[in-house]
């Protein structure tokens, strides 16, 4: 004999993020950091970041490993069919070794495309900026972060 039985519904709950970006007029924010990703060294060398393709390429004793590496992303907004300035750091950063103090230098910055841009009818737009690690041989080993400016200038 087969007895049914009694099946309870009880409501599923999930939880989502909602996020926006709110710009002033003649503004730019970030929208995601450079990161050079995990890197393993075995000696000195580069790691490039492209703002174009998004690729990392190394050379000498680096190898990637894994896929997180990415250019930074900044949107800025302003007066639609003006035109913006996208100035780009002059230095290296310098990076710190998290809880440490050896360091690491970011240089050689590059944009995805013309420093000047047309600012489309939707009055923002988005850029992506890359940049070259260099990493010294005998570096020590541990997460190394820094900052860096990134300037719109308007007309």
């Amino acid at each position: 004999m087969i007895v049914p039985a009694e099946v309870s519904a009880a409501p599923a709950t999930q939880n989502a993020t909602a996020e926006a970006a709110i710009l002033s007029p003649l503004s730019v924010i970030k929208r995601a950091d450079l990161d050079f990703g995990t890197l393993v060294v075995s000696g000195a060398g580069s790691a490039v970041i492209d703002p174009v393709t998004s690729s990392l390429s190394t050379t000498g004793g680096l190898v990637p490993s894994g896929s997180s590496a990415h250019p930074a992303r900044f949107t800025a907004t302003g007066s639609k069919n003006a035109v913006a300035l996208i100035r780009l750091p002059k230095n290296p950063a310098v990076l710190t070794r998290v809880g440490g103090t050896e360091t690491v230098t970011v240089s050689d910055w590059t944009v995805d495309g013309n420093i000047l841009r047309k600012i489309p009818v939707t009055d923002t737009f988005d850029f992506y900026v890359g940049g070259t690690l260099d990493v010294a041989a005998g570096q020590v080993p541990g997460t190394y972060a820094g900052t860096f400016s990134i300037t719109v200038q308007y007309p």
